[in-house]
């Protein structure tokens, strides 16, 4: 992948190579009205990322020497990391801020004790895609350590395209004829990584009966489909767990899911289960709240007097809310209001 043109268009000056902190970049004049808004974006964005790769290999070694103090700490100090928060104020540098540099150290040496990086293709990468290289696949690893070895620039969106290129045609949950349409790009490869993140959560029988479904049709509009049938199987099983009305009843799940899926109302039945789940979360959390209002409005009633009338009557006006019928209107002034009306059953009444 060749730099841009705008990019190219960056000037570094020598000061910059020979190690100065000075740093010289063509930027485009913001008052410039001739240049388009997607050019100066581009020029921008350039701009930036070259700023990325050069305080790369600086902010690694910082992240060298903070882990260093941070790790004599632990050797021969109290243990509590009291010196190293010390050393660190001490250099004004906030704790995020450290933890930030030896996560980028530890990714350095992550990617060159592995022998794929060149060190001098370091400056290739920015700071975020460089980290999430780290964290991928030895297989992930190599292919982008092999790009950036090559001179290509590095940033989150190669990183993650590589990732999901590599998950999707390596993945066993694929099905074989999808491969072959990624494999000579029929089917785009991003569309494989999602699949797989979403089939993934479901157990093996809900699994096998969407993989065949994607055989038997295998394009993209079924591969998006089948992809969308997936993530909602698996809000559905999970909410399903957290739903007192469900668990407390003998209801078979599986039988319930499959027919959904036969009707093809699956989306319905997952969003039914997941609204239950919201409404018995709000039912536990209006009776937590309605009992603290009605103890927080005895101990304020009991508080104020005939000296705190306002303070009083503050209290008098949320009677309505701390008794057992709890009564608020919906809707605005020039809509007909709807008068909703709970009534609270107080366990410790009896």
């Amino acid at each position: 992948m060749a730099q841009s043109s705008v990019e190219s268009q960056i000037v570094l000056s020598d000061a910059v190579v020979e190690g100065s902190n000075e740093l010289n970049l063509k930027l485009p004049d913001p008052e410039d009205e001739i240049i388009s808004d997607f050019d100066f974006q581009q020029q921008v964005n350039a701009a930036w990322l070259v700023c990325d790769r050069i305080n790369l290999q600086s902010d690694i070694w910082r992240g060298r020497i903070l882990r260093a103090v941070r790790d004599r700490e632990k050797h021969s100090g109290e243990g509590r990391g009291t010196g190293f928060l010390h050393w660190l104020q001490e250099q004004e540098i906030s704790k995020s801020q450290a933890y930030s540099w030896i996560e980028l150290a530890n990714s350095a040496d992550t990617l060159l004790e592995n022998g794929h990086l060149e060190a001098s293709a370091i400056d290739n990468f920015s700071k975020r895609a460089f980290v999430e290289t780290a964290q991928a696949a030895p297989e992930v690893q190599q292919l982008i350590s092999e790009t950036a070895n090559q001179g290509t620039a590095i940033t989150r969106r190669e990183v993650q395209q590589l990732t999901d290129e590599w998950v999707g045609m390596t993945s066993d949950l694929v099905p074989a004829e999808i491969k072959a349409k990624a494999a000579d790009q029929t089917i785009p490869t991003r569309y494989l990584a999602p699949f797989v993140r979403e089939l993934e959560k479901l157990p093996e029988v809900h699994q096998s009966a969407l993989q065949e479904s994607l055989s038997e049709d295998p394009d993209i509009d079924t591969l998006k489909q089948v992809t969308n049938e997936a993530k909602q199987l698996a809000k559905y099983l999970s909410a399903s767990t957290e739903v007192q009305a469900i668990t407390a009843h003998s209801i078979d799940l599986e039988a319930s899911l499959e027919e959904a899926l036969r009707l093809g109302c699956l989306n319905s039945a997952a969003d039914m289960v997941n609204q239950a789940a919201q409404l018995e979360q709000t039912i536990a959390k209006l009776y937590t709240t309605w009992r603290r209002i009605q103890r927080l409005s005895g101990k304020v009633y009991a508080d104020s007097g005939a000296s705190t009338p306002n303070l009083r009557s503050l209290v008098q006006s949320l009677e309505g809310l701390c008794g057992e019928v709890l009564e608020i209107e919906l809707g605005s002034q020039s809509a007909q209001p709807i008068t909703v009306r709970l009534k609270m059953l107080n366990p410790d009444d009896g």
